[in-house]
């Protein structure tokens, strides 16, 4: 590993990836996505509503306009009618018999004038209302789908929570190596992304390899010196405040702990594995920065 690949940020390249952290992201992504679907599919029935009035007012229009053009036809076949029946009156003989038939067929015309209308609307009626059902249908059927697709979401969510909680429950509190009580330390990556969840302190993780020139992590520089991988032991050298300090055969999930002129609190280094010239973990410190008096 070269100085240049460590220095500007913290290092992970643990073993144990933080996959609770992703699957949470995720799962709110997905509920976010399924949000998203029912919002259109509302807006998607509101623009369905705004078509089925303007298609029911345009068809009152037209049916209006149907039922004037029968309504003058009416009037006409009816004045034509009684014009017969008066020729009818005063015909005799052949010429009132055509009067009659002529009556006689001027009365089915009107007939079938407002039955045709009537069915004209009749079935433009149906036709909308048909629609209007099939829409209305598949709406409530989406509708239930992304309302399941929303509780599986959040029983996934509940899921992961309980586990995050559950892994949060199983942290431990150690004593530092400066003999200060030191507070939740995690031991895997996993409860790593848990410590990150509570938010109580500030967490740079690292993977230190053994270099001529010391690393920076978070706003110090820390150098590996040497590893006893079978022993699960090493040695680091810490530099803050243009300081050094050697800390010595440390074990595994041991807080090295040391103060700095930025805060009361001490930084804290757990170290999660140690291999051959490498370790894996990563430094705390606290949330609020004041100067130690």
């Amino acid at each position: 590993m070269s100085p240049e690949a460590n220095y500007g940020q913290p290092q992970n390249k643990s073993v144990v990836q933080p996959i609770l952290i992703g699957a949470v992201v995720a799962l709110f992504g997905g509920l976010i996505y399924q949000f998203v679907q029912a919002d259109k599919l509302n807006t998607k029935l509101l623009q369905v509503e705004k078509s089925y009035k303007e298609d029911v007012e345009a068809l009152k229009i037209a049916s209006s306009q149907s039922a004037q053009a029968s309504r003058r036809n009416q009037e006409t076949l009816q004045a034509q009618l009684e014009t017969a029946q008066r020729q009818a009156a005063m015909a005799v003989g052949q010429a009132k018999e055509q009067a009659v038939a002529r009556a006689e067929a001027l009365s089915k015309a009107i007939t079938a004038e407002a039955a045709k209308q009537k069915a004209i609307v009749a079935a433009e009626f149906d036709k909308v209302k048909a629609e209007t059902e099939r829409v209305s249908t598949e709406a409530a059927t989406k509708i239930g789908e992304v309302k399941t697709d929303v509780v599986a979401v959040k029983d996934e969510v509940k899921s992961t929570k309980s586990e995050l909680d559950k892994t949060i429950n199983n942290l431990k509190a150690v004593q530092g190596d400066l003999g200060v009580q030191s507070g939740l330390i995690a031991t895997n990556g996993t409860e790593l992304q848990a410590l990150k969840a509570l938010g109580e302190r500030n967490y740079f993780e690292f993977n230190l390899g053994k270099t001529k020139a010391p690393q920076r992590i978070g706003d110090i520089l820390v150098q590996l010196k040497r590893t006893d991988n079978k022993r699960n032991k090493y040695t680091v050298e810490i530099t803050a405040d243009d300081k050094r300090v050697e800390k010595k055969d440390k074990g595994v999930s041991e807080p090295v702990q040391f103060y700095t002129s930025k805060a009361r609190q001490p930084y804290e280094i757990v170290v999660m594995e140690v291999k051959k010239d490498q370790i894996v973990g990563y430094l705390a410190t606290p949330k609020v920065m004041a100067p130690r008096k």
